[in-house]
């Protein structure tokens, strides 16, 4: 057992108990509110505090992103070698490709919310999170429509896998998604000058150090660019959708100042948070919140408990617009803060605006209930809602 200084509080816990997955926001916050680190074979130390996270995320000498054996670029890397990646992929997510990518985004999220039926239950996770996931990710990479069920597959078997500590399905399930990422590299290259102009073609032109990218770092790209979007991305819609049909005033704020859509996004996701943990590992002795650590420690920085901290949110369930939103570790924070979240966040400001625009308003069906997404994912794995009549009538 870890060491720690006297009179800490630093409780063993379950993450997967019971009660913790039923409602892991109360978990966190229970938790949070009688230490600022607990223990648990599954986690090792999770930093519930928003100041303890934010000591972790911009300590990078102290606690590594390098935590897995697996290859991930850039989120498993760390400086120096985490630099140049990081460059390179900034590029993807700068203003011009996204002002390109916009009117794209735009008509996935319409023509999504057009062919939703009106007046009865749908289901929340099927019917927009997944599905709007799927396409607008499929469309930024230029990926044909034919890889949407296997990526839904994936996905699926990826959090089954996480959530048993399945170490062998979850090293088979990442050499699968590398067939995928392979085979459609290898089509780019066969078509040559005839290749697509997309994200998926130019990082076959990419160089770090003075050198081309490998397969493995191309394939690692992709599959962190892939895994971020459609697990995050799906789950942030149902969040954001469940929430506003059960918070109808929002919706009405939201509805009447389109200028508030993007930071009442940020906000709904703060509240309910869609990427519930990262990983670190500690570099060298040291001490976080009066818990002494000692090399090579396990330490879990717990976004949906951070980004609910009193001490920096008051009421963590109060919806508010003027909070001061580098507070909000929704995207993370440092030199790791999420490269992607420019694209995500248009993602969300799109498929927000084409709901509102296209019905009158959101209703929450009760039966059946909502059933909440346990560890490791965040969010609803189903949520029911019935959209109202469309907001723009025929002339």
């Amino acid at each position: 057992m870890n060491d720690h200084s006297e009179g800490s509080a630093c409780p063993e816990w379950d993450p997967l108990a019971p009660d913790a997955l039923v409602d892991q926001h109360s978990a966190y916050d229970d938790l949070r509110g009688g230490c600022p680190v607990a223990h648990s074979d599954l986690l090792g130390w999770s930093v519930l505090r928003h100041a303890d996270v934010l000591d972790v995320l911009h300590n990078h000498d102290t606690y590594r992103n390098h935590a897995s054996q697996h290859l991930s670029v850039p989120n498993g890397m760390d400086p120096p070698a985490h630099t140049p990646y990081r460059r390179l992929i900034e590029a993807y997510f700068a203003p011009e490709p996204m002002a390109r990518f916009e009117p794209v985004c735009d008509m996935i999220a319409t023509d999504l919310v057009a062919s939703t039926p009106r007046g009865r239950p749908i289901e929340v996770m099927d019917a927009f999170g997944h599905e709007f996931a799927v396409r607008v990710q499929c469309a930024f990479m230029g990926w044909s429509r034919d890889l949407h069920e296997s990526l839904r597959a994936w996905v699926h078997e990826q959090h089954r896998a996480t959530l048993a500590e399945d170490r062998d399905a979850l090293a088979a399930n990442a050499r699968r998604f590398d067939e995928v990422a392979h085979e459609v590299l290898d089509a780019r290259r066969k078509a040559g000058t005839d290749a697509p102009d997309d994200p998926t073609t130019r990082l076959l032109g990419e160089f770090v150090d003075g050198r081309p990218l490998t397969e493995t770092e191309i394939a690692s790209i992709v599959r962190n660019w892939t895994v971020g979007e459609l697990g995050t991305i799906a789950a942030s819609v149902g969040i954001i959708v469940a929430y506003l049909a059960h918070h109808p005033d929002v919706e009405s704020r939201l509805r009447s100042d389109r200028s508030a859509i993007s930071a009442g996004i940020d906000e709904i996701l703060r509240i309910d948070a869609p990427l519930i943990t990262n990983r670190r590992v500690t570099a060298r002795p040291t001490t976080l919140a009066g818990v002494t650590l000692r090399t090579g420690e396990r330490v879990t920085v717990t976004w949906a408990s951070a980004n609910r901290d009193e001490r920096v949110f008051g009421d963590p369930d109060e919806f508010r617009l003027d909070r001061d939103p580098s507070s909000n570790l929704l995207y993370g924070a440092g030199i790791h803060e999420c490269p992607g979240a420019p694209l995500a966040r248009l993602e969300l400001r799109s498929f927000v605006t084409a709901l509102l625009d296209g019905i009158e308003r959101l209703r929450p069906v009760h039966d059946p209930a909502p059933v909440r997404a346990t560890y490791p994912a965040g969010g609803y794995r189903s949520a029911w809602v019935a959209l109202d009549d469309p907001a723009r009538s025929s002339d």
